[in-house]
């Protein structure tokens, strides 16, 4: 069978995977698998051999990153539901200062937004900025929101543990080095978190609103007395710090080569699964702190269902990753591997960003980038051609997809409306604000990315 018509079909397939989510409203887990099945008869694939690549693709994601999504989701529930993002919101004010309340938001937005989802980390974190807005009343509300809202977003689709990098991680075969992801996604992250407090003061001066400030003290002062004791700041930088710390004891050991009993132990708190387990056990300790443990069960279980949609939809990316690789899509791929290569680190954000504006989810789009690129190590995957053979470029690719992945944020996606419902917004201060910042700080961490790749790949 030719590459081309191996590349036309794997290009309609994608849309048709667009096409059934966007439009139909099918769920991208069944999209993915009913693409994956019927392209595997397309191009070929013995029919036969088709019900273990299916099986293979789909478990392999398991065994590689399902618990630690699990692990990850649970930490961001736990935070969320003490009241440790208001603690952390406080603590982000008191070290930046009320009179620069755009950089608070925005700093509040991306630690928040590294364990919690975007559009919780928001509608948690919303009553604060109306709260400083009124108590300045020189500020724009847009200008902070839309601090807030890049803050969050920068962190959900660039720094483990939230779901999507961490399964780009996995696709890419990074996903033991998760602290090194960690790490490159903070260090991309600075730039464009630069870019994104100079844009929102540029909202400033643009693009105004009033909100009902008696309304604001309100709600803000309801939303505090909801809970009744907030977490000391020990507990509430501990389940997300403790991970990153030991994985960098994991680290540590292997570039020291401690080897024997010690090295073994060093090697085990780091794995990221024990890692992060460790995590959740101080978010434990904070329901104990905050009187809350009895609820521990209702939390799990919220974060298994929140969790699980997320998990299937990886594995079904697993599938279609391995139906390609199974199809020969690579061969074709390598035998134009000039023009191919010579996009580099631009070739998954385009993909993803194309993903992303056509339907909508970020998650979505950061898997399924993954799953068309596959694994560094493997030596047939689209990795491989592009020329990333290392674990940093594994790492730079994941930035890259996660880049495109916030490109750009418009009317089918969940958290524009988040957004701008929870701002006051109408549709068209929608685009210039929500919209028009995705474009901005995507550009801004693509460009981030590349230069970075030209020091450390």
């Amino acid at each position: 069978m030719s590459g081309m018509f191996l590349f036309c079909a794997l290009i309609i397939a994608i849309f048709v995977i667009i096409y059934m989510i966007a439009k139909l409203n099918i769920h991208a887990f069944l999209s993915l698998m009913c693409v994956s099945l019927v392209l595997a008869i397309v191009v070929g694939i013995p029919l036969g051999k088709i019900p273990s690549i299916i099986g293979s693709g789909f478990s392999s994601i398991f065994s590689s990153i399902g618990i630690v999504i699990i692990l990850g989701a649970l930490i961001g529930t736990i935070l969320e539901k003490t009241g440790a993002a208001l603690k952390l919101a406080d603590m982000v004010i008191n070290f930046v200062g009320e009179k620069r309340p755009n950089l608070a938001m925005m700093i509040m937005g991306w630690v928040v937004g590294i364990p919690v989802f975007c559009d919780s980390g928001y509608v948690v974190l919303n009553p604060i900025r109306k709260a400083i807005s009124q108590k300045i009343l020189s500020s724009n509300p847009l200008g902070m929101a839309v601090a807030l809202s890049g803050g969050l977003y920068i962190a959900h689709v660039l720094i483990p543990p939230t779901p999507g990098p961490i399964a780009a991680a996995g696709a890419l075969g990074a996903g033991e080095n998760l602290l090194m992801v960690i790490l490159v996604g903070v260090l991309v992250s600075i730039p464009i978190l630069f870019v994104l407090y100079f844009f929102s003061k540029f909202i400033d001066k643009k693009v105004f609103l009033q909100e009902d400030k008696q309304e604001l003290i309100k709600t803000y002062d309801e939303l505090k007395s909801e809970f009744k004791q907030l977490p000391s700041g020990f507990s509430v930088i501990m389940p997300i710090l403790a991970p990153i710390l030991f994985m960098a004891l994991g680290s540590l050991a292997a570039i020291l080569k401690i080897d024997g009993f010690l090295g073994d132990i060093f090697k085990f708190l780091g794995a990221p699964i024990i890692a992060l387990g460790i995590g959740v056990l101080f978010g434990v300790y904070q329901l104990y702190e905050t009187k809350k443990l009895s609820e521990f069960n209702e939390i799990t279980q919220e974060s298994l269902k929140v969790v699980g949609p997320i998990i299937f939809i990886t594995a079904a990316g697993g599938v279609l990753g391995k139906v390609i690789s199974e199809a020969g899509f690579v061969n074709f791929i390598k035998e134009n591997a000039l023009y191919i290569s010579s996009m580099g680190i631009f070739f998954p954000f385009i993909i993803a960003a194309i993903l992303k504006t056509a339907q909508g989810s970020s998650t979505v789009a950061i898997i399924t980038t993954a799953s068309i690129l596959g694994s560094y190590l493997d030596p047939n995957s689209v990795m491989s051609v592009l020329g990333f053979s290392t674990s940093m470029s594994a790492a730079l690719c994941v930035m890259a997809i996660g880049c495109g992945a916030m490109c750009v944020s418009h009317a089918n996606d969940s958290y524009f409306w988040v957004v701008t419902n929870f701002s006051s917004m109408d549709t068209t201060r929608g685009y210039k604000t929500q919209t028009l910042m995705t474009f901005v700080i995507a550009i801004a961490g693509i460009i981030s990315v590349y230069i970075f790749s030209l020091f450390l790949m």
